[in-house]
């Protein structure tokens, strides 16, 4: 019997002595041994829970317990999750973690800490819920350079998007919509603002190159002001409107960035409607592999956690591909103004005519869209420089610029 202890019992850590409850002969089957959860580490009590008796409120009892040698983190936030988890190496236990936040700030810290200790720190659920792209980039594809990562990383933003495309309603009724089934929190910021996103394209950037960017080092931009106008356009351009990270392997350097993106119909990215997720990965050998299915939720987070805690009693984690997470310099990451887009325009202006024309002058290649509402002109462009592109529209001569959106390449 393996003794694990569970930190946090909310959604993600209920979710777990669930999935084991009801997978007792998958876990026995594949590990000769089954999963015990000796101890909750909770601030509340759940007497009505078949684990209610396990509950306890300090760390301590856990970390002194010499029988449990595997601690899953589901607590989310920092503080007090990092000293948690610091705790339980220094005792020799492995961590598992749900926890997108702690690994993107700190994993490096974290791995560096669970090597010392001879343990190991996994977090496959903290990237796509239940969906093994972690792992399989650790396996599988470890041979293989990873090229780009482009992905729909959060399935509140997917369902808003999804909502607006298809039924024509606004951003802010689509979000209300979202808040009244669950999907997204009282409080958005981190879905549509792009930092839960951000976490996740940080956390996967690092396990392909070894270097942890910081927050700082990616840029960021919320989806609240995509319109039903973009929305249109976007099918008349031939695709849709996803809110995309991107990571870019730029040899011995890499660029990071979250926005919401046009994404022709040709890609599959494009067809990932709702609550879905999808990573879609670029190799140098393999080509495209894609990565599909529900990015969050208490059974796919919690499979994918006793999945890792699976591969730990079974010894499959020491096949992985060993990571070793370094700090990325200031300059490893490129400077998103420095990068070089196509973008979709909106302008409003007097003269649409001249507003294309002054587009053509100072871009060069620009093709009008056409369908475009009365009073503005639409445009889409081929390469340029971030930099550049803000100089033009800052100019005026392209009329009241209201939307600007980048092109997924």
């Amino acid at each position: 019997m393996t003794n694990i202890a569970i930190l946090g019992f909310g959604v993600v850590g209920s979710g777990i002595a669930e999935v084991i409850g009801r997978n007792e002969l998958p876990i026995r089957r594949m590990t000769s041994d089954t999963i015990n959860v000796k101890y909750i580490l909770d601030k509340r009590d759940f007497p009505d829970s078949p684990y209610g008796d396990r509950v306890v409120k300090d760390l301590t009892q856990i970390v002194s317990d010499p029988e449990v040698s595997v601690v899953c983190e589901a607590m989310g936030g920092v503080h007090p999750a990092y000293e948690f988890t610091m705790a339980c190496f220094t005792a020799g236990k492995s961590v598992v973690t749900s926890n997108k936040e702690l690994v993107a700030k700190c994993g490096a810290d974290l791995m560096n800490a669970a090597k010392k200790h001879g343990v190991h720190y996994l977090f496959e659920a903290s990237v796509g819920g239940g969906i093994p792209e972690i792992r399989s980039m650790r396996t599988s594809l470890a041979m293989d350079t990873v090229l780009k990562i482009d992905g729909i990383m959060n399935g509140t933003t997917n369902y808003i998007l999804t909502r607006m495309k298809n039924d024509g309603i606004s951003f802010d009724e689509a979000l209300k919509e979202a808040q009244s089934l669950g999907y997204a929190e009282a409080n958005p910021t981190a879905d549509v603002d792009g930092f839960d996103a951000q976490r996740k394209i940080i956390i996967l950037s690092a396990v392909t190159t070894d270097m942890l960017a910081s927050e700082e080092q990616v840029y960021t931009e919320t989806m609240r002001n995509v319109s039903v106008m973009d929305m249109d356009a976007a099918s008349r351009w031939g695709g849709t409107v996803k809110l995309i990270g991107s990571f870019r392997n730029l040899g011995d350097k890499m660029s990071l960035y979250v926005c919401p993106r046009f994404v022709s119909y040709s890609d599959p990215i494009s067809s990932i409607d709702d609550v879905y997720n999808g990573i879609k990965l670029t190799l140098e050998m393999t080509s495209d592999v894609m990565y599909y299915g529900r990015g969050a939720g208490s059974y796919p987070t919690a499979s994918a956690m006793v999945s890792d805690v699976v591969s730990i009693m079974t010894g499959a984690v020491k096949a992985e591909l060993h990571m070793r997470w370094h700090k990325a310099a200031e300059d490893f990451v490129v400077p998103f103004d420095d990068l070089t887009f196509s973008y979709y325009v909106r302008t409003q202006c007097d003269s649409c005519r001249d507003a294309i024309e002054n587009a053509k002058l100072m871009i060069g290649d620009v093709r009008e869209l056409s369908g475009s509402p009365k009073g503005y002109a639409e445009f889409v462009t081929g390469g340029v420089k971030e930099s550049d592109m803000k100089k033009y529209i800052s100019s005026g001569s392209l009329g009241k610029v209201e939307s600007l959106i980048r092109i997924l390449d």
